[in-house]
């Protein structure tokens, strides 16, 4: 069930509101309340029948919003759910109280769209977090709230979104903190179990001391990043590629503060005022084949831009996936301070 924290208006509402609501959603629709009770919902398509009738931008929403919309109650099944939807034809069904108090949404299409997946997902969760300290003197840096959750558990749960159940964490620094939170992954919809480094192993070390070899492409994660990336369409572009390994990355643009000058001995060719440069950077996201695991050293520090080197020496297929979504890499106070302020933006409704 999704927060609709920014999908609500209420009965006076404008419609020019209601198309900013609407448009800024990813769910196509704005739900009406009243001190927190559901009183109906809205689309486009109530908009345009509006404006049909002669309304305008500046007129309420009033004589437009849907006051029987179809609704499910917190005590439902999804299956239940899911069959009203299929059955109204509808994509988006608010979830309410006896008392009509609007408690979330469900949103179909997070059902029906993805399948369980039996790929494993590894995430590195043992770092010390040096440059987030003093924040990180008493906290690993992945159980660091953002949001009103660690950071770990919004990496979860958007796996789970794409039917990933299947996970293992790397953990070391305050290692029982993680556990004691997260303990077999059951409360979280998923499957978790650990891995314990007793020293440092670099970010692709600790694939060395997999319970056992996998059997299917297995994504890999640094537990410090928030994105949106769609976790399906990136193994599927794997598969597809029929790679051995995929990295995410992610468009970085430098800009030179000053004109570059470039010279022929002692003469000028050109000038060229406060140049850009793009380049890809590695975004901290991997699909691995079971093959190229063993490529990882025993119990060593082993990071994983020389894991892909040595791929690409091995003469094995390495390709890029582009990372258009959201991302944010979670390293430094400036960082945590931003993710605190975008978090609602890219994670609530």
């Amino acid at each position: 069930m999704r927060k609709p924290n920014k999908i609500i208006l209420t009965a006076d509402s404008s419609i020019r509101e209601a198309i900013t609501v609407i448009d800024r959603g990813v769910m196509q629709i704005a739900l009406v309340l009243d001190n927190g009770k559901l009183l109906g919902t809205i689309t486009d398509g109530d908009i345009r029948r509006g404006f049909l009738n002669g309304k305008t931008l500046d007129d309420s929403i009033e004589d437009l919003y849907n006051r029987q919309p179809v609704k499910g109650f917190v005590n439902h099944d999804p299956e239940d759910i899911i069959q009203l939807a299929l059955a109204r034809g509808v994509k988006q069904i608010p979830i309410v109280d006896e008392e009509n108090t609007l408690l979330g949404i469900e949103y179909i299409d997070d059902y029906l769209r993805v399948s369980e997946k039996p790929n494993l997902v590894v995430l590195m969760a043992g770092g010390l977090g040096t440059r987030l300290r003093p924040l990180t003197e008493t906290t690993p840096k992945p159980m660091l709230n953002v949001g009103q959750k660690p950071i770990l558990e919004t990496i979860i749960e958007s796996f789970n979104r794409y039917g990933f159940r299947n996970f293992l964490l790397s953990v070391n620094y305050r290692a029982e903190q993680i556990q004691q939170y997260f303990d077999d992954g059951k409360r979280f919809g998923v499957s978790i179990r650990y891995i314990t480094e007793k020293k440092r192993l670099g970010t692709a070390g600790a694939l060395s001391l997999l319970p056992e070899r996998p059997q299917h492409p297995i994504l890999v994660m640094n537990g410090d990043l928030l994105t949106g990336l769609n976790f399906e369409h990136l193994l599927n572009y794997h598969v597809h590629a029929k790679a051995d390994a995929t990295m995410c990355v992610r468009d970085y643009e430098f800009q030179v503060p000053f004109g570059v000058v470039n010279t022929q001995g002692a003469k000028i060719r050109t000038i060229v005022e406060k140049p850009s440069h793009h380049f890809y950077v590695n975004a901290g996201i991997y699909v691995l084949q079971p093959s190229a695991i063993e490529l990882v050293p025993q119990d060593s520090f082993y990071d994983m831009p020389q894991l892909y080197q040595d791929l690409i020496d091995a003469g094995k297929k390495v390709c890029s996936f582009p990372v258009k979504e959201y991302w944010l890499d979670i390293g430094r106070p400036t960082e945590f301070e931003q993710a605190q302020n975008e978090y609602a933006e890219h994670f609530d409704v």
